[in-house]
């Protein structure tokens, strides 16, 4: 089939190679990647595609306001019988709105949740689909070549497909916190284990094996002391609305949840914890950490007995 890509960064330029390796024909539009182009703007790009009516332009743009802006721009260049699929991780509100707005013109919509990173080029994508019977069907020849075997889902109407990966997204955070403590308490214990090859033998038999420790055992073997890693981790959206439909529904996600906590903790210096110590240090004289002194207290160890009542020569405090 013939189609357009908007947006050729790490996921758009990979599906897009991956495409034009199973024959079709994809015109590759990003308006910051000029040499990556194949055309000079969003227009000539829609204007590629030939007959109107059939034309498919397919959006891997960061979420939020650069989609809503390169679909608003391609309701007025498309028309009645086209199709705009997003494969970005759009939160599903807004692609029902945009659903609705392009359908007043005749423009079908598909929401098409994708995960595969940087590894779909050889692997395949995984791909959770929402829209009409009719408007998947436009795109299936694409969706064919993009999916490895069992990896597409047509999983409902329009909202559903970025739905379903807002879940998904949930899911990943709260696996790769599970992980991450795990490895914490392995490479702090006294018992020097050997952390990848321990990690490694879970690969193999394991009821924890997956593609996530693959790329955990990987990465350490390639850097065994995170070296150069801040203690830093964002999260991109889908987490947070995973946990927004949670509280919205009453259903209990309190892994979901802590891990979202814990990606906001590790962004931000924690006034929450200084209130602690502080109010650790009023009512029980217990003493608090000074910078300079925290580099110095090992995980588990009390606080040094220099800043309160810990000192055994002071009067308790009642």
């Amino acid at each position: 089939m013939n189609l357009a890509m908007i947006g050729l960064g790490k996921m758009g330029g990979n599906m897009a190679e991956r495409m034009r390796r199973s024959g079709h024909e994809v015109v590759g539009f990003d308006a910051f990647a000029a040499d990556r182009s194949d055309v000079a703007t969003l227009a000539d790009a829609v204007a590629a595609l030939g007959e109107p009516g059939r034309r498919v332009v397919w959006v891997m743009v960061p979420a939020g306001d650069p989609t809503q802006q390169v679909v608003g721009e391609l309701a007025g260049l498309l028309g009645a019988g086209d199709l705009v699929i997003d494969g970005g991780n759009s939160r599903f509100t807004e692609s029902i709105e945009r659903g609705a707005a392009l359908a007043t013109a005749g423009i079908g919509f598909v929401d098409c949740g994708t995960s595969g990173g940087v590894w779909g080029l050889e692997n395949g994508y995984c791909l959770m689909v929402g829209g009409t019977v009719d408007d998947v069907a436009k795109a299936q020849p694409a969706f064919d070549s993009l999916a490895p075997p069992g990896g597409f889902a047509h999983v409902g109407p329009v909202g559903a497909g970025h739905y379903t990966k807002m879940v998904h997204n949930g899911i990943e955070y709260g696996m790769m916190q599970a992980f991450a403590e795990g490895v914490e308490i392995l490479a702090t214990s006294e018992l020097g284990i050997d952390l990848v090859a321990g990690l490694g033998a879970w690969r193999e038999g394991s009821v924890v094996r997956s593609w996530l420790l693959d790329l955990l055992v990987e990465g350490l073997e390639r850097n065994p002391t995170l070296d150069g890693i801040a203690a830093v981790a964002k999260d991109s959206g889908e987490g947070r609305w995973t946990v927004d439909e949670a509280v919205r529904l009453g259903v209990p996600a309190p892994v979901i949840a802590g891990s979202l906590w814990t990606r906001f903790a590790s962004q931000r210096e924690s006034t929450a914890m200084k209130v602690v110590a502080l109010l650790r240090d009023q009512f029980g004289g217990h003493g608090v950490v000074r910078h300079e002194e925290a580099a110095t207290v090992a995980p588990g160890e009390p606080s040094p007995p220099v800043h309160g009542g810990d000192d055994p020569t002071q009067e308790p405090r009642p």
